[in-house]
């Protein structure tokens, strides 16, 4: 075994399925044994950031780990973007670079691809990733790869192994198994007592769940241990989706943008439970009052914060198995809240019965088509979903990107999804979707908007390689409508009116142009039902045309933050 061998099969062994890759001179040496030894698949596309954008997407629809390898300087500098958003967003992906060798650093030339120093690269990636590795040295590199891996696991976040290219061959130990960190059980217990007194003592308890709780795979014990507490459930932004399904769940929070209900109820909350919500803008940025801190129960990245004090070392996971182990089976801890005063309701109505006319197409008309869609879809397998579920229960994955289609898809009922929430990185929505379907093996649907489709479009050119057929629904307006809506008086939003139908049949895909419901409606009916090549759907949409969500929290943040 060699050290390139060593790392796949440790990979392998904690659930990476794949590695998705573009190769370099650097690289050469590692990537040939990739393909030569066929330990996992390597999936090739042709431009960095896309394949950084495929590999986060593959992770966070699996709940496990992802790899994405490139060579050095201009491969993995250039991905450096797509995975500060996996970092930030906590997205398990794993990315293996090629490096100079020990050689050609003796020489004491300065190396192509090299920015300041040899070591600049790695420098960069401590910024973006919870660990780090260079493997040169066989004696040390099973050990390294994995403390490495194991807190990629554990921290849900990218980490960076850097390969020089003088060592992938180079005989090497196997990997020891996965060992979890050591966890402090009374620990655990004593944080799970806290946090039932304190909910048991609110008048208003209210628990709301986020991105962690998918990234660890604790929907059906979450949506379990709701049922148990008995107090109302929401999400966060960024974790809308979560519970789908769930009787205990009543909407997502969205501050002064969304449901007022949910608002008063989180805002108001005298005991808010927050299980793997992240403390960003786009979570919080529009709360209507400001949420008492010293009032929370916060578990995230490993701690739990309660007003002045915090536990340490407390795995989102134990805590949930803890409150479980401390609630038994058809008793509610906190019982008045659901059944009686500060009850939520059911806030949410997913739009449905789309009407294919000759009325030009808006945004929410796009997500009453996909709510009619995925209804027939959910009735022909017979139940729902999750967010970001494993693939076999459920087709069609929905990938998006950012801008209106992220806030459209809010009005799509909870289907298998992923979208930069927090980060906010154009350019993810296709090579999202192409990760899905090969990861997963279900046919994707994608919405991108048309300025972050021409940062990332080309890579749908691999389709036909890859043999994937996904489905892409461009929001054409001739501009970035996410920036104009906050600066309507400015020009500097207006980009080219591109024809991406014709694009798509020049990258060997089918093109289909839609104006009006009625085209839209048989445009999307056409795409869905052909087979064996990637299917783009060009909407033409009117200047101003936004969605309602869009409209809402746009309204919301001026409020907020006092900007006209």
């Amino acid at each position: 075994m060699n050290i390139t061998e060593a790392l796949l099969h440790a990979l392998k062994e904690r659930g990476a399925r794949e590695v998705w890759g573009i190769p370099g001179d650097f690289a050469l040496p590692y990537f040939k044994i990739i393909e030569q030894t066929g330990i996992l698949p390597l999936v090739t596309l042709t431009h960095e950031p896309g394949l950084g954008f495929a590999a986060d997407a593959a992770a966070r629809i699996r709940r496990g780990l992802s790899v994405a390898a490139v060579t050095y300087g201009a491969g993995a500098i250039n991905m450096l973007n797509a995975v500060a958003q996996a970092f930030a967003e906590k997205s398990p992906v794993v990315v293996i670079s090629g490096a100079p060798g020990t050689a050609e650093r003796a020489r004491g030339l300065l190396l192509h691809h090299q920015v300041k120093t040899v070591g600049s690269q790695f420098r960069m990636y401590q910024e973006v990733t919870c660990d780090q590795g260079i493997l040169d040295d066989p004696a040390t590199a099973p050990a390294i790869i994995e403390r490495v891996l194991r807190n990629c696991l554990e921290h849900s976040r990218p980490v960076y192994l850097e390969i020089p290219r003088d060592m992938p061959a180079v005989p090497c130990g196997p990997v020891p198994p996965h060992a979890p960190s050591p966890c402090d059980d009374e620990a655990v217990a004593a944080c799970a007592a806290e946090v039932l007194a304190r909910l048991r003592a609110a008048s208003r308890p209210v628990l709301m769940v986020g991105v962690e709780v998918r990234r660890y795979g604790l929907e059906d014990r979450v949506a379990e241990l709701a049922d148990r507490l008995g107090v109302p459930v929401v999400t966060s932004f960024m974790g809308r989706g979560l519970l789908a399904g769930k009787a205990c769940l009543q909407g997502t929070y969205m501050g002064v943008a969304g449901d007022a209900n949910i608002t008063s109820a989180v805002e108001g909350s005298d005991g808010l439970l927050l299980l793997g919500v992240i403390m960003s803008d786009t979570n919080f940025g529009v709360s209507a009052s400001h949420i008492d801190r010293r009032r929370l129960m916060h578990a995230e990245d490993r701690e739990v914060r309660m007003g002045f004090h915090t536990y340490h070392g407390i795995p989102l996971e134990k805590l949930v198995d803890a409150l479980l182990a401390a609630l038994p089976e058809g008793a509610r801890a906190c019982p008045a809240p659901l059944g009686g005063e500060g009850a939520l309701g059911r806030n949410v109505v997913y739009r449905r019965g789309f009407v294919a006319d000759d009325a030009p197409v808006t945004p929410d008309d796009i997500a009453v088509l996909l709510n009619d869609f995925y209804d027939g879809v959910a009735a022909g397998r017979g139940h729902g979903t999750d967010a970001d579920a494993e693939p076999a229960p459920f087709p069609w994955p929905l990938a998006c990107d950012i801008g209106d289609c992220l806030f459209t898809a809010l009005s799509v009922r909870p289907v298998p999804m992923v979208g930069p929430g927090y980060y906010a990185s154009m350019g993810f929505g296709v090579p999202a979707g192409m990760g899905l379907q090969k990861t997963t093996g279900q046919r994707s649907l994608t919405l991108v908007g048309d300025g972050a489709f021409q940062m990332t479009g080309m890579e749908l050119g691999n389709c036909a390689r890859l043999g994937i057929d996904p489905v892409i629904v461009v929001f054409n307006n001739a501009s970035w409508e996410m920036l104009r809506v906050f600066q309507p008086e400015t020009s500097y939003s207006a980009i080219n009116e591109l024809d991406f139908a014709a694009f798509a049949d020049a990258l060997g895909g089918r093109g289909h142009r839609a104006a009006t419901r009625r085209e839209l409606a048989d445009a999307f009916a056409a795409a869905t039902a052909e087979r064996g090549r990637f299917q783009l759907i060009d909407v033409r949409l009117a200047k101003g045309a936004i969605s309602d969500t869009l409209a809402s929290f746009v309204a919301g943040v001026k409020r907020v933050s006092g900007v006209k």
